[in-house]
């Protein structure tokens, strides 16, 4: 990508989206287009139409999504399917009809079936089925896949498609309702340091194994495989590296300093048992992760305290 190419990151707010952005910037890419939800409502076809006519962006970051925990996709389940399409349908076919030069479409581990063999390999897609609880946010990505796959199949667009695995870091979603597991702990054993509680409950049984990648090193990997990947399969971006969330809660525990008990509310859901991804073929373009889990972990909290500790504590 030139310098000073027209580079549209969509959901630039967002954990990942603002992941991408410092990395952008800290790499000297000086044009950079962003809005926020309420300056464009990427589930509006028109409004997405008239954007990309009028900035004829070179290059797109699709990192704009509705995005939440086990809780948030399986009570929101119409909101999550629904909202994902329209977000990618519509950047996806701007991007073609505006003829942009490349477009990175960010996805899930969560397309892979539950019961994929594990790791994960990137042809496992649509092998079995998915997780029941996270399932229609699942089937929006592969559509988004698929769409990159079929614009690139039939018009020739350098559409490509790449599956981080669960991510934290800077600018994370803390709240308990709809985060995903790792800002939720800390958000809980932080509260329940403040508060003097005796005890932190975790959902599940703490026996499922998951694999995070700290933000800023997924940033780094969009950017380099932006640079040098052109193919039409998919790429997983991990560590190839998991921990079970029992460990994690206990890690949890011990960087934010909480003193009490660990007690793991076994009626909840424990979703899908294990998710790691085999980034062999990341490896192979010659790009590997930074940030071990216990540095990032000690990254994010740092910023919780910073921007969400002097908050109401629940």
């Amino acid at each position: 990508m030139e310098k000073n190419a027209k580079i549209y990151l969509a959901g630039h707010r967002g954990m990942v989206g603002s992941a991408i952005c410092r990395k952008l910037q800290a790499n000297g890419y000086t044009n950079l287009l962003t809005k926020t939800s309420s300056e464009l409502d990427l589930r509006d076809q028109n409004a997405v139409a008239s954007f990309f006519a009028d900035e004829k962006p070179d290059y797109v970051f699709l990192a704009a999504a509705k995005v939440g925990g086990i809780h948030a996709n399986n009570t929101y389940r119409a909101d999550f399917l629904y909202d994902n399409l329209m977000i990618e349908a519509n950047i996806i076919h701007s991007a073609y009809i505006n003829q942009v030069k490349k477009l990175m479409f960010l996805g899930s581990s969560c397309i892979y079936p539950k019961l994929a063999p594990q790791p994960l390999k990137e042809d496992y897609l649509l092998t079995g089925p998915l997780e029941q609880t996270n399932e229609p946010y699942a089937i929006a990505k592969i559509a988004g896949i698929k769409l990159c796959e079929a614009y690139r199949d039939q018009y020739g667009c350098n559409f490509i498609s790449v599956m981080p695995t669960n991510l934290y870091g800077y600018n994370d979603n803390y709240d308990l309702n709809n985060s995903h597991v790792l800002p939720a702990l800390i958000r809980k054993f932080h509260d329940a340091k403040e508060c003097g509680a005796k005890e932190v409950v975790v959902w599940g049984t703490g026996t499922p194994k998951r694999e995070f990648l700290f933000a800023d090193d997924l940033a780094e990997a969009c950017l380099y495989l932006m640079e040098h990947y052109n193919e039409k399969e998919l790429v997983n971006i991990g560590t190839g590296e998991d921990i079970s969330i029992k460990d994690l809660a206990l890690l949890v525990k011990e960087v934010t300093g909480f003193a009490g008990e660990l007690v793991f509310d076994t009626s909840k859901p424990d979703g899908t048992p294990r998710k790691l991804m085999d980034v062999s073929k990341l490896h192979n373009t010659g790009f590997k992760h930074k940030v071990d889990l216990h540095e990032g972990v000690q990254l994010a909290y740092q910023d919780f305290k910073e921007k969400h500790a002097t908050h109401e504590i629940l």
